[in-house]
């Protein structure tokens, strides 16, 4: 036991288990909701068409990730107040408590064959626990305080690592799973029965074996501010920072907005994905925690922060746009590999899907990838803003030399006069 007692102080077997649980829930969701969109109007005289089956998976997309998104702002608030005061297992239980319990409804939808709408109230206790917003950023807490100040920075990458490699796993693995056991010719019962059963693990895991060591981490009253990038002492002004947090909006809104109608689009004609091409599409969009880990590695010594936003930016706007024409799955993973190059993490998530939605439905007959690029565009205009900030601060830098040169040559003259009078 002793020998096993190192272990209970990693979080990584929770990271690993809840990733490959939410792997397996985004494909069963996905095949369940256009299964049960196809067949809700469905009757002896009337057949579903491509149009009925898109504007009912959106609507319900639109709902759940609003409610998704929405409800667990003030959760995630006191959540994070108590991790702060020490109780760090909370803010990862309780958001586990909300998965589990979300993803036993999808169960239960499929065993019981309950309406789709029975998942809306999963997303109301999934964001009454605190969502993924609390849950991440709990694990992040506890790596930061379990760790020290020069490998924290290594763990934390490693813990993303790890994040990314547990969804591209359980993304391949999905569709395959989710055909392996019909009940009552409903499928995907084995498949969300492993997510459930592996989100319970990590629950139990939080609650009964995990250990956190606060000795890793003393703190350094006597450390200066450091320097972040493009917000540092030279560039702490109210305009960047105002044209930093609406980059950031522009480039979430572009993001998410796009991702969500995606997941309805890959439905339809000419595509028409089953559940293996599902879950591979959902895999390849995992492949961004491999090339961004690699991307900030090569770059970061020879680029700025911006740079690297920037180039995030446009590689999501590459992508994006070429996925407005496809017309093949092979055009899609063309499309994937450009948009997996992004390295900017995400901010906002309520506006993005009402306005997609209604775009990709006043669209879907004149040109159903209208709204990929409607996203491009958004991710180009989030470029500009950010590229503001890093201009500016160039050219601050810029008259700094000048200044510090003049002043050194001023001084140096200065000094050939004092010792020329000597």
């Amino acid at each position: 036991m002793q020998r096993l007692a190192p272990i209970r102080y990693y979080i990584e077997p929770v990271v690993l288990c809840a990733q490959l649980a939410s792997a397996f829930y985004d494909t069963g969701l996905q095949m369940v909701v256009k299964e049960r969109c196809t067949n809700s109007s469905k009757s002896i005289n009337h057949t579903v068409t491509d149009e009925e089956q898109q504007t009912a998976m959106s609507n319900f997309y639109m709902t759940y990730t609003m409610l998704s998104n929405f409800l667990p702002f003030i959760p995630a608030y006191f959540l994070a107040r108590y991790g702060d005061r020490g109780h760090r297992k909370i803010p990862l239980a309780v958001p586990l408590m909300g998965y589990l319990i979300s993803r036993t409804l999808l169960l239960m939808v499929i065993l019981l064959e309950l309406p789709i709408e029975v998942m809306y109230g999963g997303a109301v206790v999934y964001g009454l626990c605190g969502g993924f917003s609390s849950y991440w950023a709990g694990v992040m807490a506890l790596v930061s305080v379990s760790s020290s100040e020069g490998r924290r920075s290594l763990l934390m990458s490693r813990t993303e690592l790890i994040y990314g490699i547990a969804g591209f796993i359980g993304s391949i693995a999905s569709g395959h799973l989710f055909q392996l056991y019909s009940y009552k010719h409903q499928q995907g019962v084995v498949l969300v029965a492993l997510s459930v059963s592996l989100y319970f693990f990590s629950f139990i895991y939080v609650v009964f074996v995990l250990k956190i060591n606060y000795g890793r981490n003393p703190r350094s009253n006597q450390e200066g501010p450091e320097d972040f990038g493009i917000l540092n002492q030279h560039s702490r002004d109210i305009a960047n920072i105002v044209l930093l947090f609406a980059s950031a909006i522009l480039y979430d809104i572009a993001v998410a907005g796009g991702m969500e109608i995606l997941m309805s689009f890959v439905m339809k004609e000419p595509l028409n994905w089953d559940a293996t091409f599902v879950g591979y599409g959902n895999a390849a969009g995992f492949v961004i925690f491999f090339t961004s880990f690699l991307g900030v590695l090569l770059f970061s010594r020879c680029a700025s922060d911006a740079t690297l936003i920037i180039i995030g930016m446009i590689s999501f706007a590459a992508g994006i746009y070429f996925m407005s024409f496809v017309t093949a799955t092979y055009m899609f993973y063309l499309g994937k590999i450009l948009i997996t190059l992004q390295l900017s993490f995400t901010l906002a998530s309520l506006v993005y899907s009402p306005i997609f939605t209604k775009i990709y439905q006043a669209t879907l007959h004149s040109l159903p990838g209208f709204v990929f690029l409607f996203s491009s565009i958004l991710t180009v205009l989030a470029i500009i803003p950010t590229s503001v900030p890093q201009c500016m601060f160039g050219l601050n830098v810029r008259a700094q030399v000048l200044c510090s040169v003049g002043e050194s040559t001023s001084l140096q003259q200065d000094g050939g006069q004092v010792e020329s009078h000597k």
